[in-house]
């Protein structure tokens, strides 16, 4: 049977796959309409046997499943993990690991910045995926076959695609170069944000620190009201309505009932009363807890023909090792070196990724390297 339904079959398959080296794993939930996803399906990939466990079905028990997630002797493979993760922290309060995102070691191998999944499959396990049933409801029961058969095609075929990349690594030495980044993934701070900070993902350009004292709180407001709610933060209220009100400081329902993005209805309802609420905390805030507007120090003009420099050099390296760009270094870190040379704190100026560009930047900066053309290539040459 394909699909598991019932608690003592999920705990005899999580006992078998607990003796593997590692465990494919995908899910399927639904997000559109909730705060929180829900999941609908997951998919897990053994040796011998890949099935989908049903977490809609009466009377499961997860827990077999949760333990072997948090089972350290089981390796975890995903493909582009993040949201995966995230369902499984909500659940259990813990992240899945070990961990082996293939989205990232695709990169580290020299697949792009983007590599699709279907891509890297049709390379690496010389398979073709049927998607067509990638935006299906997967709330709804009883799953079709074809459904089933998608959702499986995506375990089976990640266990070549594994096996491949973590061979192109071990013989290329970069297995470490995964370190960085699967620490991220499975650090619960990933997925647990302060709600205290929550306002900086709103952009704001221009506000001031007064404005960023009450837009902190009315985010605050808004991410519990929406978890509480189990609603999606933006239909629980827009970010540019949150900018208005932090920008004109309501402190009455009619006032509130005038800021663009709010209707009279909210505006006399819980809605309004908890956004009054958040204004008034925020105007309470004393001036020396205001948040201090981002900001970054202008770029020396002299920085960015050294910039553009930079980024010749760092598409020349990333050829050369067949990485890509983006797990090297990003346009900030290259404006950054730029601008600061040894001074900028980047990424890129510590452990491998130092060996393939940072030290190279820095001499090109600092005048002992070039830039030419020779027989119709782009080359770095010593000066």
């Amino acid at each position: 049977m394909p699909v598991i339904r019932d608690s003592q079959t999920l705990a005899d398959f999580c006992a078998e796959l607990a003796q593997e080296p590692y465990v494919t794993v995908d899910t399927e939930f639904l997000r559109e309409k909730t705060y929180w996803p829900k999941l609908c399906l997951v998919q897990l990939g053994g040796s011998k046997n890949s099935k989908a466990v049903d977490p809609l079905a009466e009377g499961i028990d997860l827990t077999p499943l949760f333990d072997l997630m948090a089972n350290e002797q089981v390796l975890k493979v995903f493909h582009a993990a993040r949201q995966d993760l995230e369902i499984f922290f909500n659940l259990t309060g813990k992240v899945p690991h070990p961990l082996f995102d293939t989205q990232v070691a695709a990169m580290v191998c020299g697949f792009g910045d983007s590599v699709s999944y279907e891509n890297l499959v049709a390379k690496l396990a010389k398979a073709k995926i049927d998607k067509s049933s990638r935006f299906t409801d997967w709330s709804k029961r009883p799953l079709t076959d074809k459904q089933i058969d998608y959702a499986l095609a995506d375990v089976i075929h990640l266990r070549p695609v594994f096996e491949k990349l973590r061979d192109r690594m071990e013989k290329s030495g970069r297995a470490h170069w995964l370190d960085g980044e699967m620490e991220i993934l499975t650090s619960p701070s990933t997925y647990d944000p302060d709600l205290r900070t929550v306002y900086r993902r709103i952009k704001g350009r221009g506000a001031k620190p007064r404005t960023l004292a009450v837009l902190r709180e009315l985010a605050a407001w808004r991410e519990e009201a929406a978890q509480s709610r189990d609603i999606p933060r933006n239909r629980m209220l827009r970010d540019e309505a949150l900018l208005e009100i932090a920008h004109h400081l309501p402190e009455t329902v009619e006032a509130l009932a005038r800021v663009r993005g709010m209707s009279d209805g909210m505006a006399k309802g819980s809605v309004g009363k908890g956004v009054l609420a958040a204004v008034q905390v925020g105007l309470a805030v004393p001036k020396e807890d205001w948040p201090e507007a981002p900001h970054r120090d202008a770029l020396p003009k002299s920085a960015a023909p050294i910039s553009e420099l930079l980024k010749v050099l760092l598409k020349l390296r990333c050829q050369e090792h067949d990485v890509a760009q983006k797990l090297l270094a990003s346009a900030d870190d290259v404006e950054q070196i730029a601008a600061y040379g040894e001074k900028a704190q980047v990424k890129t100026l510590d452990g491998w990724r130092m060996d393939l560009f940072g030290a190279d930047a820095l001499r090109l900066r600092r005048g002992e390297l070039a830039l030419a053309v020779k027989d119709g290539k782009a080359r770095v040459v010593e000066v």
